[in-house]
């Protein structure tokens, strides 16, 4: 997983003398520039990883997932997350349930409870996450 510190690297002086230090910076950043992390099952990038001025912690990141994988079983995390899809097709397991997923569809899970997500089209799947804690 990517490093505050690679993600630091890659912004602009004026956005690092912006934030109190050890905070996230006012920023925007290009997918392009988001170092990628290859794995067998897809391609990882994390835009933000570190505190905010109201979080303790906050990631955000997008995953690559190509066809018929699945980055881990299902799982849980003390952080609440959001999914969004923004392209393919899968199925999201949360809660008991499994739910069919495409483009357009977001999911929320709250802390502690299990979740995953496999690609079960033909194309990979990308989604975008949002973790955070208090």
């Amino acid at each position: 997983m990517a490093k505050r510190r690679d993600l630091l690297a890659l912004l602009t002086p004026m956005a690092l003398m912006a934030a109190k230090p050890g905070e996230l910076p006012n920023v925007v950043i290009d997918a392009p520039k988001v170092k990628t992390q290859k794995a067998p099952f897809g391609e990882l990038k994390i835009f933000f990883d570190g505190p905010t001025e109201q979080l303790k912690a906050m990631t955000a990141g997008s995953l690559l997932l190509y066809a018929g994988q699945t980055p881990h079983p299902p799982h849980s995390h003390p952080e609440e997350e959001f999914m969004v899809i923004t392209e393919g097709t899968g199925e999201i397991f949360i809660d008991g349930k499994t739910v069919k997923v495409a483009a357009g569809s977001m999911m929320y899970c709250a802390a502690n409870k299990s979740h995953g997500i496999v690609n079960t089209g033909k194309k990979p799947l990308l989604f975008y996450f949002y973790k955070w804690k208090v």
